[in-house]
């Protein structure tokens, strides 16, 4: 007896619904640290379409920090991305922009912000909001991870008030100090909260780990509008 295991998705199906998960076409803005890591697993829980934008190339370094192999370094990030993504399952569609997010770029009904600075959130933020239904941003300064979650973005007023003008930005980004290890995490956060949305559990609008702390946060509750699928 195989109990199913000739289907991937068996042990996972009570936590992610899979009639919802073929209506997703996820949009990754930035294959770094934590894009890359959460690029994997959206491909891993079975998201159909997936689209990576991002203009960087693999540098050594980033075989450390992001999880990139030696192999891929001098490529583009979106096509070394791509590849894994294939060779993990060679099914799902995967659309590659080597470019930085433009205001016109069409994009999935589900957005990852994925970059390192307030500036390129806030531009990204003001021309999505109104074309997804979920929104999930993360943060990472060395061992302290921020998740930011929008369930129903056109309406959202809590996240707007996250993005403060870049002179304000706490000094470094997630590229100048970071591990794998957190960029795991931050990507499983991301998930996590993905897969609340797709069951139309509340998700959390704001969340913060300190590793080394060994302290999650989480502010007082934001009122998060409910809504059915359609």
């Amino acid at each position: 007896m195989n109990d199913g295991l000739d289907d991937r998705f068996v042990r996972q199906r009570d936590l992610v619904p899979g009639d919802r998960l073929s209506e997703c076409r996820a949009t990754i803005v930035g294959v770094g640290a934590v894009g890359r890591n959460l690029a994997l697993q959206l491909a891993a829980v079975g998201v159909p379409n997936i689209q990576l934008i991002d203009f960087d190339r693999v540098d050594l370094s980033n075989t450390t920090t992001q999880g990139f192999s030696a192999d891929e370094v001098g490529m583009a990030k979106v096509e070394a991305v791509r590849g894994a993504i294939q060779r993990l399952d060679p099914s799902l569609a995967v659309e590659t922009i080597q470019d930085r997010y433009r205001s016109k770029q069409a994009v999935g009904n589900v957005l990852f912000g994925c970059v390192d600075s307030i500036s390129a959130r806030a531009a990204i933020w003001r021309t999505v909001k109104n074309r997804c239904g979920f929104w999930c941003d993360a943060r990472m300064l060395g061992e302290v991870i921020r998740v930011l979650t929008a369930s129903h973005p056109s309406i959202d007023e809590f996240y707007s008030t996250t993005l403060f003008s870049q002179s304000e930005a706490q000094v470094g980004n997630c590229t100048s100090r970071t591990t794998i290890y957190a960029a795991c995490i931050a990507a499983g956060m991301m998930t996590h909260q993905f897969s609340r949305w797709l069951r139309e559990i509340p998700t959390d609008s704001d969340l913060t780990l300190n590793l080394l702390a060994s302290e999650l946060s989480i502010p007082s509750p934001v009122p998060t509008p409910q809504y059915s699928w359609d």
